[in-house]
């Protein structure tokens, strides 16, 4: 009994701890989410030796244009499809600082809270079972402004993929054109990593030849 007891304290403060954690993200760390998910879909095809043909075969017997596929904006265009839909496999760990907060995995808070049903304990969180993995109002709202974000900033990702790869994205998209200096909070621990690393927007790229 008093074990038990014990248990449903613990979930009791885990439960509350959720509750009063919860805040909504901010810029810096939408831009970080978003850069990393681009920077990682552009990678996966940036080897490719692909040669598209782009232009319109003229009755004079004008051949197409040839361009690689990972300088085209193809490669682009695609790399941005649903790319913050790729945000809501992240989830809140509400015991991190900072940005370090979101990432993908389940929390170490949902993670005992599981173990306790495993066991027996009950426990109210308010919603059914089934819907805990559900993503959260925090990454929901994350999600929504990842979306805005891309359609404000449209042309100063194309600037960087064409212009500007040299330099990192987050840098280049983040700190030089969304932040002002006093929101560029993020400390190097919380930058993007590997381990760490979007909905259907209708785009301008979309709209324009390979």
């Amino acid at each position: 009994m008093k074990a038990l007891l014990l248990a449903v304290l613990c979930v009791c403060s885990l439960a509350a701890g959720t509750e009063e954690d919860e805040r909504l993200p901010n810029k810096c760390e939408v831009c970080k989410f978003l850069t990393t998910e681009l920077q990682e879909a552009l990678e996966k095809t940036g080897r490719s030796k692909e040669v598209l043909e782009v232009g319109e075969v003229l009755d004079t017997g004008k051949r197409r244009r040839k361009i690689k596929y990972n300088t085209s904006e193809t490669r682009l265009t695609e790399a941005v499809d649903n790319i913050c839909e790729r945000i809501l496999q992240y989830n809140v760990h509400a015991e991190r600082p900072g940005s370090l907060r979101y990432a993908k995995g389940s929390s170490q808070t949902m993670t005992t809270l599981k173990n306790l049903v495993n066991k027996g304990v009950k426990v109210d969180l308010g919603m059914p079972y089934e819907l805990w993995d559900e993503p959260s109002a925090e990454v929901t709202n994350m999600k929504k402004q990842c979306e805005t974000m891309l359609e404000q900033y449209e042309e100063v990702v194309e600037d960087w993929y064409f212009h500007h790869q040299d330099q990192r994205l987050e840098r280049f998209l983040c700190e030089n054109h969304i932040l002002k200096t006093s929101e560029q909070s993020m400390t190097e621990a919380e930058r993007p990593s590997r381990s760490n690393l979007g909905s259907d927007l209708k785009f301008g790229w979309s709209n324009r030849p390979a």
